[in-house]
């Protein structure tokens, strides 16, 4: 690796961005990044994977491109949180659970064994670092974005969950990711889409926010991603986190003692583009004291962030000194991480705080046949999960009656939402432990006219199942009227798929269950929960008030 003194301004800055491109293979945009600008960063998306084979040789194809240019080895980073948030969704790549089903769990040791499958994994296909665990604390029942990204709304759990979920990583090599730095929870707008504040005065940031912070940074962990969101009881200025002084260098690292990388959120989600425009978001990030600049998909913001840094160097605006010392940063994370195998520990401060419980990590992530052990693993995990929130004795379903199922199918995607290719439904996993299944597949925005469809369909039906899925903040309309409907003529059984918070937008039904998600084997494991043959053991991480 090239000493420091070595490299030009323009390559110093180069490294201080991780950007990403629209190709499968190195595209023109790619190529010219690395090799024209000398970006020291790559993020992938789902639109960059084919499969787990090819995006292998993709990470050695731009491995093998910048050390051709005579560049630094890449940091190669992707958004795989699991559950409804992961970007490589094809065959060999495990579907873990998402946070808040592990936190419905209770034990942060699940947590650990899903960050260690999932961290040895990256790090097979030329991954080093996960822009994950969220450790947001979740308290806002309307939260667009974060949600069941969340391990729950309690700080002391998500604090347990995050510190053992970098510890799971980091011990497979792979770089952690706390975000979204100061938090993201307490917020009813999505910052992809405009500007957020969390108005609390310090002493509840403390308590609330900061405290999984603080245990990540305690546990070690290699980097922390900056929220767009303003806090104005530790920035008076109307700002976002991003982009200040205060909260970056003056909290994080100063008063919190974070010596790891700071990483921005993607510049170009609207609360930093359209207010300051990436270029000059992208300097007063800098100025604030992040060392890693996230541009994620346009060659033409890239470009104009990347000019605009070396550009403010030269005329003074950001001291060289500044760089120099992001650089290093860098530079030391990517001698400990980048292009090694598997075979990093991380401090034993890290392996600290988790204490062990019933399941030990080795058992549930070591055997002959990894694949066969970790399905056996999401299985217990999602059995461990599903809560019932309510019952009145329509579970277990009767085996002499019929089953009506309404399944809403998830088809869009978005950066929060990104349905896996390759699931089932309810009815298909019900059918194959029971006979007399009917469903009917809705799309998650059903049109009136649907929902009276299905009601004059399900009329004579005697055991009614209908399935909610919410991404955004509010169930939408069309789930709300046909589960109105059907709970005043049928003894109706609900299942939140995805958000918790459904009940609180509908009348009682007769069960209630939340399984924070529909990844298989979740399906699988609720299948035989209302078939009987399995009793859930998952409690709700939020509070429905």
């Amino acid at each position: 690796m090239k000493p420091m003194n070595d490299l030009t301004l323009e390559q110093k800055v180069g490294q201080l961005l991780m950007c990403g491109f629209h190709g499968q293979h190195a595209d023109e945009q790619i190529t010219r990044l690395i090799r024209d600008y000398h970006v020291g960063g790559v993020i992938y998306f789902r639109r960059n994977v084919e499969s787990v084979d090819q995006l292998t040789r993709l990470s050695a194809e731009l491995q093998d491109m910048a050390a051709e240019a005579g560049a630094l080895p890449l940091m190669i980073s992707v958004d795989q949180e699991g559950g409804m948030v992961a970007r490589i969704d094809k065959e060999g790549m495990t579907q873990v659970p998402g946070n808040m089903a592990l936190g419905a769990t209770g034990n942060p040791e699940y947590t650990l064994a899903c960050a260690r499958i999932l961290g040895r994994e990256l790090k097979s296909i030329g991954i080093d670092m996960n822009l994950a665990p969220v450790v947001d604390v979740n308290n806002n029942p309307l939260n667009p974005v974060i949600g069941v990204r969340s391990y729950g709304e309690h700080a002391e759990s998500v604090a347990a969950h995050g510190a053992a979920a970098i510890t799971g990583y980091q011990l497979q090599g792979v770089a952690a990711t706390a975000k979204h730095f100061p938090g993201h929870g307490d917020t009813a707008v999505d910052s992809h889409l405009g500007m957020v504040t969390v108005p609390h005065d310090r002493n509840r940031l403390e308590q609330m926010e900061l405290l999984p912070f603080r245990r990540a940074i305690e546990a070690g962990v290699d980097a922390i991603m900056t929220a767009h969101v303003m806090f104005p009881s530790i920035e008076p200025e109307p700002i976002p986190a991003t982009l200040s002084h205060k909260v970056l260098t003056g909290l994080l690292r100063e008063e919190m003692g974070f010596e790891g990388i700071i990483i921005t959120d993607c510049l170009e989600m609207h609360a930093i583009s359209k207010p300051y425009g990436v270029a000059e978001a992208a300097v007063r990030a800098v100025e604030a004291g992040a060392d890693l600049i996230l541009v994620s998909h346009t060659l033409q913001d890239q470009v104009a962030a990347l000019e605009a840094i070396v550009e403010a160097v030269r005329t003074g605006r950001i001291s060289e000194e500044v760089i120099h010392q992001a650089v290093e940063r860098i530079m030391t994370w990517k001698r400990k991480r980048c292009g090694q195998q598997n075979d990093h520990l991380v401090s034993p401060k890290a392996s600290e705080t988790v204490e062990a419980t019933d399941v030990e990590p080795d058992d549930c992530t070591e055997s002959t046949d990894p694949s066969e052990s970790n399905e056996s693993t999401l299985f217990k995990i999602a059995s461990s999960s599903i809560t019932i929130v309510h019952n009145d004795g329509l579970l277990p379903l009767d085996p002499e009656k019929d089953v009506y199922v309404i399944w809403p199918e998830v088809v869009q995607r978005t950066e929060v939402d990104e349905p896996w290719s390759h699931t089932e439904s309810l009815g298909i996993a019900l059918s194959q432990l029971r006979g007399r299944v009917r469903e009917h597949i809705i799309t998650t925005q059903p049109t009136y006219d649907e929902a009276d469809r299905i009601l004059a369909d399900v009329m004579d039906s005697e055991q009614v199942i209908v399935c909610t899925y919410t991404s955004a903040g509010h169930l939408p309309k069309g789930q709300q009227y046909l589960v109105e409907k059907l709970n005043k003529n049928h003894p109706l059984i609900v299942i939140a798929l995805r958000n918790p918070y459904d009940l609180l937008e509908i009348s009682r039904p007769g069960s209630y269950v939340c399984t924070y998600e529909n990844t298989p084997a979740v399906v699988r494991a609720l299948s035989h929960v209302l078939t009987g043959g399995l009793q859930p053991t998952g409690s709700l991480p939020v509070r429905l008030r």
